[in-house]
């Protein structure tokens, strides 16, 4: 049985729906991330999950029992807001305490449960600095030990990772992926960063405009893609309008412009037709003789860029559109012997493309 239930859950401000009947399911010691855009409604499912909103309409199940009337300090859940809300003036440990004791916990378990958490997160000798004193990732660590050293079935974590500096964020993102399978807590994390929801999550639920778009692992999401949306919001994508000229049980023949491909799917598709290749999925070579698909282009190189273990290619197509090929790079690649202007021949490989019906 799913740990968190979202049946038909709706909510409006004012004349404006920010959530569109969403139904979710969530289990239990999954790391869950919702992803979207800023004003796409993940923030505004994680406030009516933690009581600090009411829904208009639909349910929240938790544990299998309704938690739509409870206030926010009743139900077994806790927040770890992108700003971390640590109190200043009160040490590591205090912090971390604050909320067993206004429970009226008594004081030996407070001492017994916050240096197992302080060992946790690996603060101990922290524990009687103020937050003034730590780092930012410190600063983080704290305030999710303040949150799971009362013990909640979820923990809600709000852009939380968003005010460190890229290296610390790539620090933690490793760490708290590993706190939480350490704990065995069930995490659900808001991010707008698509790289952050591919490197944490078990699932990610892509949202757009108060609806889910899909839900999957993230492999699924970037390599199977349900909308144009979802392939476009995650990673970079080539996108070809095409019609279909005609098709069987194996395969299909669509035209782009004046060139026409043969796909080899079984899908059934429409008349109009989209097909998506990543940029690390195409090949491209100087001579149309190595070409290996009839599935190519000719292109011009307009810009290259180095970045380390890549090199990104952007082409122009001959009716002018752009399209990206990026290529690994070593020793043995001429990728930075390319030169500007120079007519290049793009293909991928049958099969690594993916087709979506026309929007």
């Amino acid at each position: 049985m799913a740990l968190l239930e979202l049946i038909d859950l709706s909510k409006n401000y004012k004349e404006i729906e920010v959530l569109k009947n969403i139904s979710l399911e969530i289990n239990n010691g999954e790391f869950l991330t919702l992803l979207g855009p800023s004003g796409c409604g993940k923030t505004t499912i994680l406030r009516l999950i933690g009581g600090f909103e009411e829904p208009s309409s639909g349910k929240i199940l938790l544990d299998g029992q309704s938690i739509d009337q409870l206030p926010s300090h009743k139900r077994a859940t806790n927040t770890v807001f992108q700003s971390y809300a640590l109190f200043p003036h009160m040490s590591v440990f205090d912090n971390i305490a604050f909320g067993l004791k206004m429970s009226k916990t008594p004081q030996d378990e407070i001492t017994r449960r916050v240096n197992e958490i302080l060992e946790t997160v690996q603060l101990s000798e922290h524990a009687h600095k103020k937050p003034s004193q730590l780092s930012g990732g410190q600063q983080q660590r704290v305030a999710i030990a303040r949150a799971v050293v009362n013990k909640p079935l979820i923990l809600l974590l709000d852009e939380s990772l968003s005010a460190l500096d890229y290296k610390l964020r790539k620090e933690m993102q490793i760490e708290l992926k590993m706190l939480q399978r350490k704990l065995g807590i069930t995490f659900l994390f808001v991010t707008h960063d698509q790289e952050e929801a591919l490197s944490m999550s078990d699932r990610i639920v892509v949202m757009n405009k108060g609806v889910i778009e899909q839900i999957g692992t993230p492999k699924e999401i970037y390599e199977e893609p349900k909308t144009i949306f979802v392939a476009k919001f995650i990673g970079e994508v080539n996108t070809f309008e095409c019609t279909l000229i005609s098709q069987n049980d194996q395969e299909a023949i669509v035209q782009y412009e004046d060139k026409s491909f043969m796909l080899k799917t079984a899908k059934t598709i429409s008349h109009d037709v989209n097909i998506l290749i990543r940029p690390e999925d195409l090949r491209v070579e100087r001579k149309f003789e190595d070409v290996r698909s009839p599935n190519y282009f000719q292109t011009t190189l307009e810009q290259i860029s180095y970045k380390g273990t890549t090199i990104d290619l952007v082409l122009k197509l001959k009716n002018g559109n752009i399209i990206l090929a990026s290529e690994f790079y070593n020793e043995d690649s001429d990728a930075l012997g390319y030169t500007i202007g120079e007519t290049l021949y793009v293909y991928w490989v049958d099969g690594w493309e993916v087709i979506l019906d026309a929007e």
